[in-house]
């Protein structure tokens, strides 16, 4: 890469490395917007319903991004939410979904769906969908299979194109670590590549060299980039740039595997020192993990469910230096990130942990 990127160019530089983080070709794949225009785009595209196929499914708690976007596109287009928007909910007592029990669903009720979007990596439970699979049983039913991939991208490996998606849509401020409001992507299969959709346009769907010809007369980039609206904004294309530049230093193969040791290193501790059933826990505070045990089914976070109230202990962690989140009612999520935390990282927060137990449990 060269030290000077031209500014109109500047997402052009950052698009083989994109490609490769999500198993996409150059040309399947743009940088561009936030998460959410995204999926506005790629919905405003793709979601074309019919009176017999016009379903959108997704899974209950989905990240409210999705959810609002999923609600607002369905208005758009002339439908009720009530009646197109289906929600799927894992079976009574269980915090996860069922890959058996989605692909029943698409099975049985397929032929109204017309597109299944669901997240990569579930933000609430951390739970890892089975992409590849979910993805070939909505074509067998001939739904349209989009992802939202903002906790998977740079977090697990992904290969998009192979997996036959239709499109998806994801941010970089997570793993990708660009900062918060850093600039999203979306992927758009190759299938697609010469396809004229009706879409979301703006001066940056324009082929660049027609572009400054100014006639108001479109003429459209074809695959990925002509879902582009803006041009690109430099600050944030450079922090996409820097990032891209560390993960050419490994193998996101690589980092999966350690990613897996380190979480099965915290869930073991977890299990041991605040499990409800452990003899060795010390408290009367114990955690139970909502994120699948399975490590295919889950990527660098693991969701703790706290039998005691989280505001206290949250804040007493984030004094203590702990980075983590809360999510009501019940859950902190945290993330042993395979690219820069190690074992000693999680260690040291297990012994904060305790120490914040006994100090809530003292009051």
């Amino acid at each position: 890469m060269s030290g000077e990127v031209p500014w109109a160019h500047s997402d052009e530089y950052a698009l083989e490395g994109v490609g490769r983080l999500v198993g996409a070709k150059k040309e399947e794949v743009s940088v561009c917007n936030s998460l959410t225009v995204n999926i506005h785009v790629l919905l405003t595209a793709f979601y074309k319903p019919t009176e017999t196929r016009h379903k959108i499914l997704l899974e209950s708690k989905a990240f409210p991004s999705d959810h609002y976007a999923i609600e607002s596109q369905i208005r758009l287009k002339g439908r009720s939410v009530e009646e197109s928007m289906v929600c799927l909910e894992p079976r009574e007592g269980e915090e996860t979904l069922r890959t058996e029990d989605i692909l029943d669903y698409i099975e049985k009720n397929g032929d109204e769906i017309a597109v299944i979007f669901f997240s990569g990596i579930q933000y609430y439970t951390g739970q890892l969908f089975d992409i590849r699979t979910i993805t070939e049983a909505g074509h067998r039913k001939g739904c349209l299979v989009g992802w939202d991939l903002a906790h998977a991208f740079a977090n697990v490996p992904l290969h998009l194109h192979w997996w036959d998606v239709d499109f998806a849509a994801w941010c970089s401020y997570k793993y990708g670590c660009t900062g918060a409001g850093g600039i999203a992507g979306l992927f758009v299969h190759e299938r697609f590549h010469h396809d004229k959709r009706d879409r979301m346009l703006g001066w940056w769907s324009h082929k660049m060299s027609t572009r400054f010809t100014m006639d108001n007369v479109l003429d459209l980039e074809e695959g990925a980039s002509g879902y582009r609206i803006s041009n690109p904004p430099i600050h944030l294309v450079a922090a996409m740039l820097g990032s891209l530049k560390v993960f050419e230093q490994v193998s996101l193969e690589n980092l999966r595997s350690r990613s897996c040791y380190l979480t099965g290193y915290l869930e073991y501790l977890v299990k041991t020192l605040f499990g409800e059933n452990s003899e060795q826990r010390t408290t009367k505070l114990f955690i139970s993990i909502i994120t699948p045990e399975d490590f295919h089914q889950r990527g660098c976070q693991l969701s703790l469910r706290f039998s005691l109230p989280i505001d206290v202990i949250y804040q007493e962690l984030v004094k203590r230096g702990v980075a983590c989140d809360k999510r009501y009612p019940d859950v902190i999520r945290v993330s042993p990130v395979h690219l820069y935390n190690n074992y000693v990282d999680i260690r040291r927060f297990i012994a904060v942990l305790q120490e914040v137990a006994h100090l809530v449990e003292g009051q």
